[in-house]
């Protein structure tokens, strides 16, 4: 997504740059399994990260929240950023910086069935999500996956404080 184009409306916010807010999302699973979300991108025909266009006056991880509740269906908690990617992309002729910051959610109640504002979405063990991401999302995913590794630990190490 480094060069791309966008034909609708789009706020193009401080600075000149558009600032996409992308959601790297998990739920846990029975055990300590886990499984991604994903949706299809079908203008290209691959599949990616949930992401939006971040609107003048909201904050990234703000917007992540907004996303997934409003087409997810979803309730989700921002454990930590996992990662930002630059680029570009053009507006009515214009060429404006664009940044991606990427979020580790995970999922704390979901919609019964399917996330309706998706046109295609599904949930993937780690093995298929690495599979069907471009380069750079797979970076992100296991940069995203290290971050929850950590995070895990630092929660267990609360839990130990607490019993002492």
């Amino acid at each position: 997504m480094a060069n791309r184009s966008n034909k609708g409306a789009v706020s193009v916010l401080n600075k000149n740059m558009v600032i996409i807010s992308s959601v790297v999302l998990f739920k846990k699973l029975r055990g300590n399994k886990k499984k991604w979300f994903l949706v299809k991108n079908m203008e290209e025909d691959n599949w990616e990260f949930p992401n939006t266009i971040v609107r003048k006056g909201e904050s990234s991880a703000r917007a992540a929240l907004r996303m997934m509740g409003e087409k997810g269906g979803m309730t989700v908690q921002v454990l930590e950023e996992a990662g930002r990617a630059g680029g570009a992309t053009t507006l009515k002729d214009k060429t404006y910086p664009l940044r991606h910051i990427y979020y580790l959610l995970r999922e704390k109640s979901g919609a019964e069935g399917e996330a309706i504002g998706f046109e295609e979405s599904s949930w993937f063990t780690y093995a298929n999500a690495i599979r069907k991401l471009s380069k750079r999302e797979q970076q992100m995913l296991r940069q995203a996956r290290e971050e929850l590794k950590a995070w895990e630990k630092r929660q267990e190490e609360k839990k130990e404080k607490k019993k002492k």
